[in-house]
């Protein structure tokens, strides 16, 4: 509370309640005589006033010393309400700066607002109560009757008016509940995380110390696991320093890139141990790959022999670009290799998949022309074949499309159509003395698969159509 009462009236200790100032009693036989000597004096003064109708507060009455203890009773009432509000106050500015400590959001921002908007209320109630406390002494001997039913007034005004904030402030806490408990959930995950980065931080380091006991280098591991050593130091610094929201998204990102380097680290002795195999298995596959497209040259000689241009024209640079491939990739190879010596784990593991990539290409087009001469030895021996089975796919899709109707639906129908009648063409162009067999069967491969797309589409419609 930022207004407290003046000294000496501490409400703490009502004024009726404190020992009374007594006037220096002067020591020894001389105090004595003086004081026996004054009696009389004192009671010729006072019997006069006495019998007049006046008198000291023994003489006043009842009725000053009931407004007194009314008064009296007010100021303690008051007092009660003035440290029960403070002590509101106080735990109130604890939970504000608990939620500011931890939320910098429109709702924590104006939470703040209104508290200090509450505490000039709490000031000005403060300031009413402080006011009638100095207004009136209680302790006065001559108090009168008017005067103590004043202070009681003014007192019982006070207390009221304190006791209307207190219900305010208490109102306000109330709705505080939701912006505090989440910052107080904040606060609880704040020690535990900054404790599990640390473990993390911890866990790595003594991974990467095991890995180079087996004679593996982990440098890049160890610079990712160096440059989280600042942020290490900001946890240590604490929430008060960098925030309570930052400290918890520090701790946080810590824990998992350190998890990492960890899990890298206990993985890098299987991880060269893979990188060894995949060299020898990538070098058997190149040498293989090697003789392989050296019987490329025989097949194109068989296709040019027997076919028409159209069926071979496309593999005539097959062995030239197998025989490229196998040597781009032998000096990947050899560059991962020498990249697995170094200990350069990311670089050997790049280089190694794109010498896969190279033999996958290669073998992709090597097989190509053993596979083109194959298919053209069929057909050429049996094209009927082809043509039953391009076919059938049509009759079955068109069965598909005739199922529970009438008619069939013209955007079905019309490419089925379409597929029969470039079968027909595609039969038409085997008949002559050099028939272009190559492109009776992409023919026959594409007509299948629009067939295949109509039928997928029915089954589409229909199931959702069941749905």
């Amino acid at each position: 509370m930022t207004a407290t009462p003046a000294q000496p009236y501490s409400p703490s200790v009502p004024r009726a309640h404190r020992p009374r100032r007594r006037l220096p009693r002067t020591p020894g036989p001389l105090g004595d005589a003086l004081t026996l000597m004054a009696l009389p004096l004192l009671a010729a003064l006072a019997l006069p006033a006495a019998f007049a109708g006046g008198g000291t507060r023994r003489w006043f009455g009842g009725r000053a010393e009931s407004q007194r203890a009314e008064a009296q009773a007010a100021k303690d009432a008051a007092a009660a309400a003035f440290y029960e509000l403070d002590t509101a106050q106080r735990d109130l500015r604890i939970s504000i700066e608990t939620i500011t400590a931890v939320d910098d959001s429109p709702a924590a921002r104006r939470a703040v607002a209104d508290f200090d908007a509450l505490g000039r209320r709490i000031d000005e109630a403060s300031h009413q109560y402080i006011s009638a406390v100095d207004a009136h002494d209680l302790d006065r001997d001559d108090l009168e009757a008017s005067a103590a039913a004043r202070a009681r007034t003014e007192l019982t005004a006070a207390k009221e008016e304190l006791g209307r904030v207190k219900q305010e402030l208490d109102r306000f806490t109330d709705g505080l509940g939701p912006l505090l408990g989440k910052a107080e959930t904040q606060l609880a995950r704040l020690a535990p995380a900054v404790e599990r980065a640390r473990q993390a931080l911890l866990a790595a380091s003594n991974a990467l110390d095991s890995v180079r006991a087996t004679g593996l280098k982990a440098d890049d591991l160890a610079a990712r696991l160096a440059a989280l050593s600042p942020e290490l130091t900001k946890l240590n610094q604490g929430a008060g320093q960098h925030g309570v929201p930052q400290t918890l998204e520090r701790a946080e990102r810590v824990t998992r890139e350190a998890e990492a380097v960890r899990v890298e680290a206990e993985r890098l002795p299987e991880r060269a141990a893979e990188i060894d195999h995949r060299l020898v298995s990538l070098r058997t596959r190149a040498q293989a790959l090697t003789t392989r497209s050296e019987q490329v040259d025989p097949i194109l000689s068989e296709l040019r022999r027997r076919f028409t241009v159209a069926c071979w024209q496309d593999l005539q640079r097959v062995p030239d670009v197998a025989s490229e491939n196998v040597r781009r990739a032998e000096t990947k190879l050899a560059e991962a290799h020498a990249a697995r010596d170094e200990q350069r784990w990311a670089d050997a593991t790049a280089l190694l998949s794109t010498v896969r990539a190279l033999l996958n290409t290669t073998d992709e087009a090597v097989s190509a022309a053993g596979d083109r001469l194959h298919r053209l030895n069929a057909v050429q021996k049996d094209p009927q074949q082809e043509i039953d089975r391009t076919r059938f796919a049509i009759r079955d899709a068109q069965r598909l499309a005739m199922a529970g109707r009438n008619t069939p639906d013209p955007r079905h129908a019309r490419p089925l159509d379409d597929a029969v009648s470039r079968l027909e063409r595609a039969v038409a162009t085997l008949d002559g003395r050099h028939p272009d067999y190559w492109h009776f069967l992409t023919e026959t491969e594409a007509v299948r698969r629009a067939v295949s797309r109509v039928v997928s589409l029915i089954r589409d419609e229909r199931g959702a159509a069941g749905h």
